[in-house]
């Protein structure tokens, strides 16, 4: 076990929360304030990962040793200097101050990290070696054909939101004793919840990732509609793409569905628990929303909600926050016209994937 954290540690957390991240800075101080501690600095941890697999610039390789040396830090294997100082070094223009403060920080967030208990740590380290590693791994694979299918699209998402889900679920079941009996149900669900707000980001983000060379939507699917993903152009796909586009709609609605679900697990008087998921489940509705009506769109500013939905969205699930007949009905009026696909398949085989390919 490394130093404690100190009292600059904290404060620093709490700041450059708000710096890396509006959404995550408005939907994690929700949350009661032992977990809050907790959430953020995961957050953190999987913020610097995201960091390494976001640079345009980085080499491949590099991303790799900074990964994996990342990986180490978090499990306590290595210690944070060299990585804090020479990364910031290495990213592109592109990275924000606030991102380079923060790995230059790194070590004030890993003495945080270590506070942890064994449960928490543990979570936090299983989530950022297989966030780190398998979204490494997919950047050595960035094509604008797109992903074999949408079994490929499943694991993608996995390793940058679904094992999120599955941490966040371990932090919620070690925070609130009422869950004990439910986890296996919520890992499940958990999963799902994760694939439906990263399926919502790639369908808004399709144009800026094909702007550096990357699409992550699966080929199969619109080379059944006659559409080529390597061809297609901002906002002339035509009919045929929009089709295609519809069914992964649906497929996103069938995961933020599941998501609901999972949401109405936790018990009505963790509202502050119950907040951080329907905010973020809410917004990710409205924006579908927008994606459906909008199927032509050419730029992801043209689908992103406006702050006045996000408001609205944060007032009806605070009024219903306690009601799970109220949250029910109030899912269905925001979903309400949108293609679905129910999911209904454990998604375990994802998991079991990942712990077998990056099995160390």
């Amino acid at each position: 076990m490394g130093a404690a954290p100190t009292q600059a540690d904290e404060q620093f957390q709490h700041r450059i929360l708000q710096g890396v991240s509006r959404t995550f800075a408005l939907t994690i101080p929700q949350l009661p304030p032992a977990l809050y501690r907790a959430v953020a600095n995961a957050y953190l941890l999987c913020r610097i990962a995201d960091t390494i697999e976001d640079d345009a610039e980085l080499p491949f390789e590099d991303k790799r040793h900074f990964a994996e040396l990342f990986i180490a830090i978090v499990e306590g294997a290595a210690a944070p200097d060299a990585f804090a100082s020479e990364l910031p070094t290495r990213l592109a223009a592109h990275a924000t101050e606030a991102e380079r403060e923060l790995i230059t920080q790194t070590a004030a967030v890993i003495r945080i990290t270590h506070s942890f208990n064994t449960a928490q740590r543990a979570a936090m380290a299983r989530c950022v070696s297989i966030m780190a590693e398998g979204m490494v791994f997919y950047q050595g694979q960035e094509t604008l054909d797109g992903v074999e299918n949408q079994a490929a699209m499943d694991r993608y998402c996995y390793y940058v939101a679904g094992v999120v889900g599955e941490m966040l679920t371990t932090l919620f079941c070690d925070h609130c004793s009422e869950l004990a009996g439910r986890e296996t149900e919520m890992m499940h669900l958990a999963v799902s919840f994760g694939q439906g707000l990263q399926m919502t980001n790639i369908l808004k983000d399709i144009w800026d990732d094909r702007s550096r060379g990357a699409c992550w939507l699966p080929r199969d699917i619109f080379a059944a509609h006659g559409v080529t993903l390597s061809q297609v152009q901002a906002g002339a796909g035509g009919a045929a793409f929009h089709d295609a586009l519809g069914q992964l709609i649906a497929t996103a609605h069938g995961h933020l569905a599941n998501a609901m679900r999972y949401t109405l697990i936790l018990p009505a008087r963790e509202a502050g628990i119950r907040r951080f998921c329907l905010w973020a489940l809410g917004m990710a509705v409205m924006t579908l929303r927008k994606i459906d009506q909008h199927r032509n769109f050419a730029d992801g500013n043209d689908v992103k909600i406006s702050r006045r939905t996000v408001k609205a969205t944060i007032i009806a699930t605070n009024m219903t926050v306690r009601s799970d007949w109220a949250l029910a009905r109030l899912f269905a009026l925001a979903s309400h016209g949108l293609p679905r696909q129910a999911v209904t398949t454990p998604i375990a085989s994802v998991a079991d994937i990942a712990g077998s390919r990056l099995a160390r």
